[in-house]
């Protein structure tokens, strides 16, 4: 007659063989341990006397509900991507057009100011109307954003994506998301000019 240590002795040194070839199969190699447990506990339930296969049934129970759980529960941790080696580098867009279609005006004569802007909008605001009268485009980091014209006609950026505004044309931007934007833009301007032309006789709806 086995007794339970040496069940458990025998449960383990099956466990210790299978690990040994686990290489790439972990996870069937893992679940091959506990089938071997359950090979084994049914042949000393075949000879043990009913008392015994009891206390054999409980202890069944309690360490196959562990290994279940250690050995065929957890999933492959997931791979991630190796880092780059090299300089990475992407091309966002090449354009001489606003995101309707319209063609950019010529550049501004004199010397350039070029300057950076950070815009957060939170979740449901509105921005009111207004119109840029210097070329300006930027990318969205977070959230998403629509812009909408006088007309009518609105695009969605979405994050991660870039944008080319329009110029000296009226429009304004909505955060319908559930996050807030953040928005990186810049502009192509002169010493004293606005970046911005706000128009608040225009009613937001």
């Amino acid at each position: 007659m086995i007794g339970q240590n040496q069940f458990f002795q025998r449960y383990i040194l099956s466990g210790r063989k299978q690990n040994r070839k686990k290489a790439v199969k972990s996870e069937k190699s893992n679940c091959g341990i506990f089938a071997n447990f359950v090979r084994n506990l049914i042949a000393l339930l075949s000879i043990n006397t009913m008392k015994q296969k009891k206390q054999w049934l409980m202890t069944a129970m309690i360490c196959g509900t562990m290994a279940v759980v250690a050995a065929c529960g957890k999933p492959n941790a997931p791979k991630e991507d190796p880092a780059p080696t090299t300089v990475q580098s992407t091309e966002l867009f090449r354009t001489s057009q606003s995101w309707d279609g319209v063609e950019m005006p010529d550049y501004l004569q004199g010397r350039p100011e070029l300057v950076a802007v950070k815009y957060e909008i939170p979740a449901g605001q509105k921005l009111g109307w207004h119109h840029h009268p210097v070329m300006n485009y930027g990318i969205l980091v977070q959230g998403e954003l629509t812009i909408i014209c006088e007309d009518g006609k609105e695009t969605t950026v979405h994050e991660g994506e870039a944008i080319v505004e329009m110029v000296n044309t009226v429009h304004h931007g909505e955060n319908r998301g559930t996050k807030p934007v953040v928005l990186y833009m810049f502009y192509a301007s002169q010493e004293g000019l606005p970046l911005s032309v706000p128009h608040p006789e225009i009613p937001l709806e």
